[in-house]
């Protein structure tokens, strides 16, 4: 179902951390990442889903269809990328946020409660074709929370890799510290700001049924 996601970012900045380009995209599985320059914005700016063109997604960025044919599915990147495992946005109000992406369509796998890293106690998963949308309720003190007219927003991209190892061969510095992640059996590693990746970007082990 999610065909394209476009994040502000310089193509370059990618090509460093380990991600095969052709042109300003990058394939990731059956999902394209374009990337738009450092110049277009902040963070993910759109994405296209065939079929939700236009939907209230409660504050989400209003979907649109297929810019460009999309890849076929995407070999090994040299940092280890098989694909996108998920999408993450924040929500100020999850029962909210969960109510308006159900009544556009999308299908709702889970909600857990219980901890993160971050500090947030409940998540919402969406499936959305080969990668997930993670809708996370913002913790309390955030600001988020605290404003009437907060909506949801997209916020960062989860790759698979199969080895955590090569990320770090390949971005050293510029990547974080790999730990638990809240799927059972499962590692996760964010890179740093000084990656310059446009957005919040994670590399998370495969899962193993």
């Amino acid at each position: 179902m999610l065909e394209q996601v476009t994040v502000a970012a310089h193509p370059d900045a990618w090509r460093r951390a380990g991600f095969e380009l052709d042109g300003d995209s990058v394939a990731a599985g059956s999902v394209r990442i374009r990337l738009a320059g450092a110049d277009a914005g902040r963070g993910i700016t759109s994405w296209s889903i065939p079929g939700l063109e236009g939907a209230a997604l409660d504050g989400l960025p209003p979907p649109g269809p297929s810019a460009e044919p999309q890849p076929a599915a995407a070999g090994h990147h040299p940092n280890g990328v098989l694909a996108l495992d998920h999408v993450v946005a924040f929500s100020p109000d999850l029962d909210r946020t969960v109510a308006a992406l159900e009544e556009a369509g999308l299908d709702l796998r889970r909600i857990r409660e219980g901890p993160t890293p971050g500090g947030a106690m409940r998540q919402a998963f969406f499936r959305m074709g080969e990668p997930l949308l993670e809708v996370i309720e913002a913790p309390p003190d955030s600001p988020l929370r605290e404003r009437p007219d907060a909506r949801t927003r997209l916020w960062g991209l989860a790759f698979v890799a199969e080895d955590l190892d090569a990320c770090a061969r390949i971005m050293g510095d510029h990547l974080g510290e790999p730990r638990d992640a809240v799927q059972e059996g499962r590692r996760i590693v964010s890179a740093r700001r000084s990656a310059e990746l446009g957005a919040p970007v994670a590399f998370i082990t495969p899962h193993y049924p």
